[in-house]
């Protein structure tokens, strides 16, 4: 009995972490159920304002240290790399193309998904250290992870990109040790906290387009790739000698569901976008299940 009480308050955290991320899904999924919603500009928007601006708040304020985080950096461009080498012999076993099922594997959902998650569970300090690794996950789509869809992609139009743009720009101001006017920090923090509730909101309006034809394949491979980060990750964790706090971060980072941005590129490169969509949003859904686990694994 004693031990039932003790577990009361870190299912009691879980729930206050998961909760929020699920109502907000829910409220976009139940729109999109009754509204024909579009939310190819609002995401656009998302993706070259609100989240550039969310990245270099965070990394301008005087609490952000980038080489605090450098072994959880370490760690995500290594987890990224393994869980694509552990999706190769998977993918040769199965007879399927790596071109389409290899980067649901390696990118995970840690924008939509991991930066609200770190925030509701570990606070401010939680997500410095998931924008840290935000930043090598989103380096590495844009760049490997374009290059896998098509090596003949232009991969100079990376350094274009809003939100490296915006991880330069934090960079430069971190490392300066300036310090923004509050008439130009407060229009970039409001910024910046638009992001997260849209990507949630967004997330569940994608969900309806939930495909259940091939849905054991979908259900697969979107588990495969929070196992193949776990495989990595823990390891790296234990032979780093990571801090409690960051093991936790790295973690639960790891455990994440395959991306929407996944979806988004496959589309682009014509490659199986409908297959990679029933992986994303499959993978999504079981992360309702994983993503508790994973805290309780954590928190405990």
């Amino acid at each position: 009995m004693s031990d039932s009480f003790a577990l009361l308050p870190i299912i009691e955290r879980i729930f206050a972490t998961v909760f929020p991320l699920f109502a907000m899904v829910m409220v976009g999924f139940l729109y999109a159920r009754k509204t024909d919603s579009d939310m190819g500009v609002a995401n656009r928007i998302n993706i070259d304002i609100f989240v550039p601006a969310l990245i270099f708040s965070v990394m301008a304020s005087k609490s952000f240290d980038l080489f605090s985080y450098l072994d959880l950096m370490l760690g995500t461009l290594l987890m990224v790399i393994g869980s694509g080498l552990l999706a190769l012999p998977m993918c040769k076993w199965l007879g399927v193309s790596p071109k389409i099922f290899a980067p649901p594997t390696m990118f995970n959902n840690c924008g939509n998904l991991g930066l609200p998650l770190a925030l509701l569970a570990f606070g401010e300090a939680g997500l410095s250290a998931a924008i840290a690794m935000f930043l090598v996950s989103t380096l590495l789509h844009f760049s490997l992870g374009v290059y896998i869809l098509h090596d003949k992609a232009q991969l100079r139009t990376l350094a274009t990109n809003p939100m490296v743009m915006a991880t330069a720009a934090g960079l430069v101001w971190s490392l300066s040790g300036w310090t923004l006017p509050v008439w130009i920090s407060t229009p970039i923090d409001m910024l910046g906290q638009i992001s997260i509730p849209l990507m949630l909101f967004a997330l569940g309006v994608r969900m309806t387009d939930v495909d259940f034809a091939d849905w054991r394949s979908g259900l697969f491979w979107g588990l495969y790739g929070p196992l193949t980060g776990f495989i990595v990750a823990y390891p790296f964790a234990l032979l780093a000698r990571l801090s409690g706090e960051h093991t936790a971060y790295f973690v639960l980072f790891s455990v994440l569901p395959p991306a929407v941005l996944n979806f988004m590129l496959a589309e682009r490169y014509k490659q199986a976008p409908h297959t990679v969509a029933s992986i994303v949003l499959l993978g999504n859904i079981a992360s309702l299940v994983v993503v508790p686990v994973a805290l309780f694994f954590v928190l405990d």
